[in-house]
């Protein structure tokens, strides 16, 4: 598939790390944006975002940036994305775009789609106005160890997949102008619900730490799930300076990491049987970024 050819004025980026620099890097670097302007908290930050061209423009006021803009990207913590959400939505232009990074979405769409409704049954003369931006969620699924604007990485989604999670109401055209923007960024986008990726990546995203921990068990004796506490009395039968030593040990570690992994697995494996049987089709399509993209086929897990 050819890549899009999207183009947005003004690109509004909140939070300026890893994941907004490299989304403002990406930008320029393809010319996909007017300009683009950086929002964030610390004034440090946004002076090396801007230093190293992840952003035209800096902003800590974020109003009045959002107010500009054609487009928004939250790229902030997933804790605080709901709240920024409203915040954008109070000051946007009527029409505007705005998805987000965060890397957990059920919370974050749920929030988005209620503030929506609450808004719609507010009279005309309400403070709280009806819905102004067209928000689409979605988790590009890509990263680095490193943080801040120094790590920002103008390649860093190509050829990677970036999962966008419309809302069962949002209308066709925003999920594909999202799609596109992130298709421009060089992403493999797919479309799920945003439940579906919850629990898939809640999943997947244990594989290679899995591998890590076993990989570690093999180096102590007997094993992770060979190895048994002493027959005690419980916990408190340890002092209290011992048990602090005991909760410190490396060497325990790996042991309540395995007990830790057996309650996820166990705990996915039960929403799994209880989820067989609909027709839900968490992967419903895909687009390649461009023309050095890989184009991967990806299916779910979950046997639906």
């Amino acid at each position: 598939m050819k890549a899009t050819k999207a183009h947005w004025p003004t690109v509004v980026i909140v939070g300026v790390g890893l994941i907004g620099g490299s989304i403002g890097l990406a930008l320029k670097a393809r010319k996909r944006a007017g300009r683009v302007i950086g929002v964030g908290r610390s004034p440090a930050s946004l002076a090396e975002a801007k230093r190293l061209h992840a952003i035209d423009e800096a902003a800590t006021d974020l109003a009045a940036a959002v107010a500009v803009a054609d487009l928004v990207v939250v790229a902030t913590g997933v804790a605080s994305i709901p709240g920024i959400l409203d915040q954008v939505d109070a000051a946007a232009r009527p029409g505007t775009l705005v998805t987000d990074a965060g890397s957990t979405k059920a919370r974050i769409v749920a929030a988005w789609e209620k503030r929506r409704r609450l808004r719609g049954t507010r009279t005309s003369g309400s403070s709280l106005r009806g819905r102004q931006a067209r928000f689409v969620g979605a988790h590009p699924v890509a990263g680095s160890h490193r943080r801040g604007p120094a790590a920002a990485d103008p390649q860093l989604f190509q050829g990677r997949v970036t999962v966008v999670t419309p809302a069962a109401a949002t209308p066709a055209a925003d999920v594909e102008a999202i799609t596109d923007f992130w298709s421009a960024l060089g992403s493999n986008v797919a479309t799920m619900t945003p439940r579906d990726h919850d629990r898939i990546l809640a999943m997947t995203s244990h594989a290679p730490w899995f591998t890590g921990v076993h990989t570690a068990s093999a180096t102590t004796s007997g094993g992770i799930l060979a190895r048994r506490p002493a027959a005690t009395s419980g916990p408190s039968s340890a002092s209290p300076p011992a048990r602090r030593r005991q909760g410190c040990s490396q060497a325990r570690l790996p042991e309540l990491a395995a007990r830790l992994w057996l309650l996820v697995t166990s705990t996915s494996q039960c929403r799994s049987a209880k989820g067989r049987g609909r027709s839900s089709r968490p992967y419903q399509r895909e687009r390649s970024g461009g023309a050095n993209s890989t184009r991967t086929s990806v299916t779910s897990p979950l046997g639906t």
